[in-house]
């Protein structure tokens, strides 16, 4: 189980920074790509915040909540036990994530994100690959719990 959630866990990460490196080297800083019109676009920003940019330049306070955030999952998560073969997945969506943008934060001082959509005229905030690893493994996560408790 614990090797599972290593190579999973490093998979997600790896995705992720790949993934950076590509957009980081091949669009400019600030600048859109529009892929689907009017919907979904490529766009290299810098994100020194968390989501939505809040606790922006806040660079020691967001490591320190991410190792606390780390802690808490490894305690209650993994810890002592046995986890499924979707547990096992979106925990490690989780993590993979967490580190991808932690990695970031680390060497740059801040996020690159890159993944722009516009839904019924509204701009949404711009994300990356780890940020939605983040999202779904949560929803994942919360939907399992709940069906546990039914």
């Amino acid at each position: 189980m614990k090797k599972s959630l290593f190579l999973l866990s490093t998979l997600f990460f790896v995705i992720d920074q790949i993934i950076k490196i590509v957009v980081s080297n091949l669009i400019k800083l600030n600048v859109s790509i529009e892929v689907i019109p009017s919907f979904f676009y490529l766009t290299n920003v810098h994100n020194d915040g968390a989501a939505f940019s809040s606790f922006s330049g806040n660079y020691l306070f967001l490591i320190l909540i991410t190792f606390l955030a780390l802690g808490a999952i490894y305690y209650f998560f993994i810890k002592g036990k046995e986890l499924s073969r979707i547990e096992i997945l979106l925990i490690s969506m989780l993590i993979g994530g967490i580190l991808g943008n932690l990695c970031d934060r680390l060497i740059y001082h801040y996020v690159i994100d890159y993944l722009g959509f516009i839904i019924f005229n509204y701009e949404y905030p711009i994300f990356n690959f780890a940020d939605t690893c983040i999202v779904l493994a949560v929803i994942g996560l919360v939907f399992f719990s709940i069906k546990e408790d039914l």
